[in-house]
């Protein structure tokens, strides 16, 4: 098939990386959680290498199915590469965490979970969930009291002031705190 305005050609051979690859008799393909370049990439590989365990090692089965574990910008970056430079799966395993580094060298640090803004359509413990979230992936790991001190700098002056008291506290204690102070001020301004 001749490609769009003699650009890119859609034909089979030409977008199929992986053309040759045969199923083994039985092969399931496995339900996979998708990566779209957020998060752990090497997390991400290691729950790959678990789903696809019935392909038996086999590089070309694990390079071939790879792409339905991705999706966004990461199914994006798959599609673009090359894939005769992938001679095995540590080649594309190696491109894979290579281009997606960035994502454990650029983790929260305790600055930045002063920074972590409240959302308008967010309730407090939606906003204390995510924020947790973010915390679990400060290095080295924060102590509860430490946490609870940044969490309060990253509040609203309205909710810092309320909940300054909270100083010593489980993280838990200061959402459910928060959570109360969320209504008392909501039925103030209704």
């Amino acid at each position: 098939m001749q490609g769009l305005r003699s650009q890119v050609s859609v034909a089979y051979k030409d977008l199929c990386l992986f053309p040759n690859v045969q199923l083994p008799t039985g092969f399931k393909t496995p339900k996979f959680d998708l990566y779209n370049r957020h998060g752990d990439h090497v997390a991400h590989l290691r729950g790959y290498y678990s789903k696809m365990r019935g392909a038996g090692g086999k590089d070309e089965l694990l390079m071939s199915y790879f792409n339905h574990s991705l999706n966004g910008t990461a199914l994006e970056w798959y599609t673009r590469q090359d894939a005769s430079r992938w001679y095995t799966w540590d080649n594309l395993a190696q491109a894979f965490a290579r281009h997606f580094q960035y994502n454990i060298d650029i983790v929260p640090d305790r600055l930045s979970l002063t920074k972590v803004e409240w959302k308008p359509s967010e309730s407090f413990r939606e906003y204390g969930f995510r924020w947790r979230e973010q915390a679990a992936l400060v290095n080295p790991l924060m102590e509860g009291n430490k946490m609870v001190e940044y969490f309060l700098q990253a509040l609203e002056p309205t909710y810092f002031d309320h909940l300054i008291s909270a100083v010593g506290k489980p993280l838990n204690d200061v959402v459910k705190m928060g959570e109360i102070v969320e209504e008392g001020l909501k039925s103030t301004i209704s």
